[in-house]
């Protein structure tokens, strides 16, 4: 059994127009609800193997700082720019790469990729998928290379104005 955590990264800041979009920060509402989500991971007591993020500043920030709530260490976190602005059949094939020892993988990125996979991987629909929204989802796997579309059982999905 595999369990696969999906999270898109927290607010962003349009502050500094000459940044790139790769670089854009976290703005102040970002950089609060990114620990408040992983408090709530905390306590449904998710305890992963893998974080895997992609290495745009807003989605790794929301990653380092999710992980300093679940006592992951910094330099265990994989980065992969694939998944930057990676839509559903790019995370599906970076998802096959992961090594079958991890059976609960985090994985940090951006919509609208994350929203579209999640409705095929899932047997459920999200219309869309806020920032710090997480969707939880169990997989009846043995290998990672296993996965597929409609292989996915939804477990929970959160975001920081739900009401969980």
């Amino acid at each position: 059994m595999k369990k696969l955590i999906v999270i898109r990264h927290a607010k962003s800041s349009w502050d500094n127009l000459q940044l790139s979009d790769f670089d854009r920060p976290l703005n102040e509402r970002g950089e609060r609800d990114a620990p408040r989500m992983g408090k709530r991971l905390k306590e449904k007591r998710i305890v992963p193997d893998l974080l895997l993020s992609s290495p745009a500043n807003r989605a790794l920030t929301t990653c380092e700082k999710i992980a300093d709530i679940l006592g992951y260490p910094k330099e265990k976190i994989k980065t992969d720019r694939e998944l930057y602005h990676a839509g559903e059949e790019e995370i599906l094939h970076i998802i096959k790469k992961n090594n079958d020892k991890h059976d609960v993988v985090l994985i940090f990125g951006h919509n609208p990729g994350l929203t579209d996979f999640v409705n095929k991987l899932t047997d459920t629909f999200i219309d869309n998928v806020p920032t710090c929204g997480i969707v939880a989802c169990s997989l009846n796997l043995n290998s990672w290379k296993e996965i597929g579309w409609g292989k996915g059982k939804l477990d929970f999905f959160d975001f920081p104005k739900s009401k969980a």
